[in-house]
């Protein structure tokens, strides 16, 4: 078969997930962010305008002869995985894989009519195979997911914005945009973790790898429920101030904390969503057609509310705290005007609130 097909299957028994749609995997707080990046001002002129201007074709041409492409007589280990990966999520056709000198780890899809995956040589050194195999999966997922049109225009204005830094006015309507698209990749990222999981389907070797982007190549010096517990101590540890300082340090990223995206990883894998696409009940690309925009949003701000209900972030606290104190005195209020105490019906009936006569 060509490079549209599938001569092997993977390189062990992993469950296939024949037509998933990226709904299965995607994470709420990704859909919500996109959904709110395309809401602001000025994002779909700016967008339609690159597509046609951005240098994809360069792009391709830069790799081509700047770095190593993966196939059959080239880093073969990274192509069968290439091809494993697509494989398991049912993609059809196979990206096409660069491997780039760079002493960082660092792995990207980018591209606007077809997705390319980029790795680095750190990276490829950094990880065994089955880390490696996540990652591949990580990128794969991007690419089903569409993710590679955004990260283009990201790399692209990221870029713009450092040529016009002396413009004050086209500067900051640049960064605007920048700063959102920045959230949507960062949420966009734990999607792709998700996606990673699925093609891998072994959640210690997601874990190593992830550990190995934050301390290197000594995972005789690391332990996972120590590298959990740091998410943990970085959520709820610090007062009101390291609340705001946690926000202006991810400002500037990408990507989420290491420690937190392990986290996310490991709270997703042990959840129902996950078992239930592993037991092969999940959305169907066939049926995205069919997907309500309002449904997704709706999803999307209960996963918010749950989060903000649920941290442990001391400025997150404090807006459940607030939130359920209004919850309170409205309650209150509404009592004293309406005569209605504690244990009191003010049904017809006439009755406690036991219902009792």
């Amino acid at each position: 078969m060509t490079e549209t097909g599938f001569e092997k299957a993977p390189a062990r028994d992993r469950r296939r997930f024949p037509g998933i749609s990226s709904r299965a995997y995607e994470h709420p707080a990704d859909r919500s962010a996109l959904v709110a990046l395309r809401k602001l001002t000025g994002f779909d002129t700016v967008f339609k305008a690159l597509s046609g201007l951005l240098p994809e074709r360069s792009l391709r041409l830069l790799f081509l002869s700047d770095s190593v492409r993966v196939g059959e007589t080239q880093f073969p280990h990274l192509h069968a995985m290439l091809r494993d990966a697509c494989y398991i999520l049912d993609l059809e056709k196979v990206p096409q894989m660069y491997v780039q000198q760079d002493p960082r780890p660092n792995a990207m899809c980018i591209g606007l009519d077809e997705p390319i995956i980029v790795v680095t040589t750190s990276l490829v050194e950094l990880l065994d195979e089955e880390e490696m195999r996540a990652v591949v999966g990580h990128e794969v997922g991007h690419a089903l997911s569409g993710h590679s049109v955004y990260r283009t225009i990201l790399l692209f204005l990221t870029n713009l914005a450092l040529k016009v830094a002396w413009i004050p006015l086209g500067n900051v309507a640049i960064m605007t945009i920048v700063t959102a698209l920045r959230e949507w990749f960062r949420k966009s990222e734990l999607s792709a973790d998700r996606a990673g999981l699925l093609v891998g389907q072994d959640v210690t070797a997601s874990m190593r790898g992830l550990m190995k982007l934050a301390g290197g190549n000594h995972l005789h010096e690391m332990n996972v429920d120590a590298f959990l517990e740091q998410a943990d101590e970085y959520e709820k540890g610090g007062d009101l101030r390291d609340s705001v300082l946690k926000i202006l340090n991810m400002l500037p990223r990408t990507h989420p904390f290491t420690t937190v995206r392990a986290a996310e990883l490991k709270k997703w894998s042990e959840s129902r969503d996950y078992q239930r696409i592993m037991d092969g009940h999940y959305p169907r690309r066939e049926e995205d057609k069919d997907t309500s925009v309002t449904d997704s949003f709706r999803e999307s701000a209960a996963h918010y509310a749950d989060s903000v209900r649920t941290s442990k972030d001391p400025l997150f606290k404090l807006v459940g705290d607030i939130a359920g104190g209004a919850a309170d005195m409205g309650g209150r209020l509404r009592d004293k005007f309406t005569g209605a105490g504690p244990g009191t019906d003010t049904g017809s009936g006439g009755k406690g609130a036991t219902g009792q006569g």
